[in-house]
């Protein structure tokens, strides 16, 4: 069964409109995408690799959880569900961060793609995160590993990260107050 998505204004407002995931990036659609930045009493990130069999960033690091928001569901539901799915743990403290759109351009099998995105991005912080325990979601997620400020601001300076500046600006000063 194909992923259902409702389609945004670039307002962030339902149109009323429900697309398949396919349609959103064929033809540009803006949607919203829920993404989790998960940080421990160490004040260390979790990173998550994103698998070689993604359309989109094959094996390039990310926060650590990530995903459309579903037809008739909203991001802070989509964001529990993500941290579930990919990374196998269960958070219930997560507290909103901020909102930024993104517009990208992609090739997919010879055909460009547009992809209009309005992410909500809320943060969790942890005691600890056991990487070893952690049941990765073999479509999604190839690696985890947990980094300091430092180390994290090197992979974004080498190009290692998924692009979200807007997220990592704000990240970087939460990490570094601590």
């Amino acid at each position: 069964m194909p992923e259902l998505i409702d389609v945004l204004d670039e307002n962030g407002i339902r149109t009323g409109r429900i697309a398949t995931r396919e349609e959103v990036h064929r033809e540009g659609l803006w949607h919203q995408i829920a993404v989790v930045v998960i940080i421990d009493n160490d004040g260390r990130i979790l990173l998550q690799q994103r698998s070689k069999n993604k359309r989109t960033n094959p094996e390039k690091w990310d926060i650590a959880a990530a995903g459309h928001v579903d037809a008739g569901e909203d991001s802070l539901l989509t964001a529990r569900r993500e941290v579930e799915e990919e990374l196998g743990i269960v958070v219930d403290n997560l507290q909103f961060l901020l909102s930024y759109s993104q517009e990208s351009r992609y090739e997919w099998q010879g055909e460009s793609l547009l992809d209009r995105q309005l992410f909500d991005c809320f943060l969790s912080r942890v005691v600890k995160v056991d990487i070893d325990g952690l049941r990765l979601q073999d479509s999604e997620v190839q690696a985890a590993k947990l980094c300091t400020a430092t180390e994290f601001k090197k992979m974004i300076d080498k190009g290692d990260m998924v692009k979200r500046s807007s997220l990592y600006e704000e990240v970087i000063k939460i990490m570094e107050q601590e």
